[in-house]
């Protein structure tokens, strides 16, 4: 298990070698996600801290769709804002890296972790994401116009629409479907690669390609975990968001311990 080679990050320096990908099983999935409970019960003020500001961040971008009329998109970015989430949560890989070791803790070294990770391919995979995000809102209003032209409707009448009309039915069909297709691509571009990209000196494209590799060879096991994330969105948006200043920490120290399953520092070749 090898610690951030700050200095590496520090000069810009990157390895491309290969990486060797582990078989995990369901029990993987489930141990991991223990594993983020513990770590979030254990250290759960990095947590919280992490997740108010990314929940608080979210609540702001819909009280801005709120002010201009625009409650439509209220679904799509808040299941698209966790396209983004991954990033957020490089504060709780050194949480959950840190007490896997036994070594001490504090906010400088959360802060300090975060800081000097910027300066690695992250901030690309960064950019990748809120592409994804601004794409997939895109692909979402597009849909919203093809069944509802320029008409704005709230919330209560769109769901109205789709529980009692064939076109709202379908509307709901289509746009679900297309995301749930857009999902998959995007966490089999993602699910490895953050923790990757913070944990080794590699450019993005090798965590990006080592990410859909493991999702390839997982399929059953990361299924489940795209299905426990999909579980924390469906929470977060009922709860408007306020799901988030749990899920997000839990999950982001999971993702540590699920990646350390599939991808171990001593597999590299």
């Amino acid at each position: 298990m090898s610690n951030v080679n700050f200095e590496n990050i520090e000069s810009g320096k990157q390895q491309t070698r290969s990486v060797k990908i582990n078989k995990i099983e369901y029990s993987d999935v489930i141990d991991s996600l223990g594993k983020g409970i513990r770590d979030f019960q254990g250290d759960w003020k990095y947590g919280l801290a992490i997740g108010s500001f990314y929940a608080l961040g979210g609540l702001f971008l819909l009280s801005l769709l709120y002010a201009f009329d625009l409650p439509y998109l209220f679904y799509p970015l808040t299941t698209g804002f966790a396209l983004v989430a991954p990033f957020s949560a490089a504060g709780l890989y050194e949480v959950s890296r840190r007490r896997e070791r036994g070594e001490e803790l504090t906010w400088g070294h959360v802060v300090s972790a975060m800081r000097l990770c910027c300066g690695k391919d992250l901030a690309w995979m960064a950019v990748v994401t809120v592409f994804s995000l601004i794409v997939w809102v895109d692909f979402a209003v597009f849909i919203y116009l093809m069944f509802y032209g320029l008409h704005s409707i709230t919330i209560p009448a769109l769901i109205e629409s789709i529980m009692t009309t064939s076109s709202g039915a379908l509307f709901f069909v289509i746009g679900n479907l297309f995301g749930a297709i857009f999902a998959l691509t995007v966490f089999s571009l993602t699910a490895v690669s953050f923790p990757m990209l913070y944990d080794r000196n590699v450019d993005f494209v090798t965590a990006m390609i080592t990410s859909v590799k493991a999702v390839a060879k997982n399929r059953g096991p990361m299924l489940l975990w795209l299905f426990i994330i999909g579980m924390a969105l469906i929470v977060s948006f009922l709860t408007l968001l306020a799901g988030l200043f749990v899920s997000l920490p839990v999950l982001g120290h999971a993702t540590w311990h699920l990646y350390r399953k599939l991808v171990p520092a001593e597999e590299t070749s």
